[in-house]
């Protein structure tokens, strides 16, 4: 996107936005191409995010049982355009490439399913929605889709029984017809528009029962979406600034993709920066609570750490990107079990977001990698948040 205009062969457009070399643009100017609603922040509260001691000076990253990596190869190697590492709630570490800055909104893809998360446990706190409800006693408009009988529970741990392939690299079917609904992907000649709401009605496959093996479905997500406006009455980005963003001390405003009709993209369209994104992790380390208030349930955030069935898991279909980890799922989140249990948020193209709340360590990481799916890449982000974590607990022991 260099020059003014930029030349056609370099020009970022909404067909080729999510495709390298044009993600790495694009992944930090996307209200530029799709439309978006504003999640406000308040300067007035904004939670100070100090510098704490360079404890991870030299700190290398094993591959393998013979090779070591530098936390910058990592970095390279894994497409990073932001990291911030919190200790404590200080600073330890901060990097940014490809015209990243502290200020820059990047999107955030999936760790935008996680921030639903958050918002749902705070509304189950002031008994706004109940996960063992029907979705169609909230929203009737899916009853005669694949979605019937099942619950936000359901929706919330993927183990809805609704048939959806989600292909990121296939050029036509329902996933494409999913984006176009969207408006991420470009309507092709002669089609009408479409909108996200529209679209749950062409999911009439069943999968199997609700309440099975994981299966991971992007829709689910934005129909949470719909389900908490249509539960409280009002808007998803005005909620997710009253109930978590305002509260937490968000230090700039955030902003979620929006449809032609204003259907938010709760599956993957937040957008926000590395250091606020740090701040939710954060607001997790310290049990939901930000100073005397408490933002989201401790009970809820509790649930996350200490459910998730193992066996839905292992039958899933998300477990081979994660060869070798002992991994849960619940409400939006995923588990890293081990001495020190994990909390993350992870999202396509290399988002994610890692809290060790045992000894209070947050890595918040924004990328543009080429693939949507890097089984390589996600391995080596968890190998260096492994060394960052071993090296920050050992300084504080």
């Amino acid at each position: 996107m260099d020059g003014f205009p930029p030349r056609p062969e370099t020009q970022v457009t909404l067909a080729n936005w999510r495709t390298a070399p044009f993600n790495r643009w694009a992944f930090h100017h996307v209200r530029e191409i799709v439309p978006s609603a504003d999640i406000p922040n308040d300067p007035a509260v904004t939670r100070p995010l100090p510098a704490g001691p360079a404890a991870l000076d030299g700190l290398t990253v094993e591959v393998g049982r013979t090779a070591a990596l530098s936390l910058d190869q990592v970095l390279d190697r894994t497409g990073t355009d932001g990291l911030v590492v919190l200790h404590r709630g200080r600073i330890v570490l901060e990097r940014y490439a490809n015209g990243m800055s502290a200020l820059t909104p990047h999107i955030l893809m999936s760790v935008s399913k996680s921030l639903l998360g958050l918002l749902s446990g705070a509304l189950v706190g002031r008994k706004e929605l109940d996960p063992d409800r029907l979705v169609t006693d909230i929203v009737p408009e899916v009853g005669e889709t694949a979605y019937r009988g099942a619950t936000v529970r359901h929706l919330l741990d993927m183990r809805a029984g609704v048939a959806f392939d989600e292909d990121y690299l296939a050029t036509s079917g329902p996933i494409v017809d999913y984006r176009k609904s969207t408006g991420w992907n470009p309507l092709g000649p002669g089609e009408p528009p479409s909108d996200l709401r529209s679209f749950f009605r062409t999911l009439t496959g069943s999968s199997g029962a609700h309440g099975g093996p994981i299966h991971y479905v992007s829709p689910n997500t934005d129909l949470l979406g719909w389900v908490i406006e249509r539960a409280t009455g009002r808007r998803y980005a005005d909620l997710m600034s009253e109930l978590i963003w305002r509260p937490l001390g968000a230090e700039r405003s955030a902003y979620i993709t929006v449809d032609r009709i204003g259907a938010p993209r709760c599956a993957g369209g937040v957008c926000a920066t590395a250091r606020d994104l740090a701040r939710v992790g954060q607001l997790i380390a310290e049990g939901g609570a930000r100073g005397s208030a408490q933002v989201i349930p401790e009970a809820w955030l509790e649930d996350i750490a200490e459910r998730g069935d193992r066996d839905a898991w292992a039958a899933g279909d998300l477990a081979p990107y994660f060869p070798g980890q002992s991994i849960r799922y619940r409400s939006q989140w995923y588990v890293r079990d081990g001495e020190a249990p994990v909390v993350f948020g992870f999202g396509i193209h290399g988002q994610t977001l890692h809290v060790d709340r045992r000894h209070e360590i947050v890595v918040a990481k924004v990328s543009s990698q080429a693939m949507p799916i890097d089984v390589a890449a996600g391995v080596l982000t968890a190998a260096a948040v492994s060394a960052i974590g071993r090296r920050l607990a050992a300084s504080s022991s």
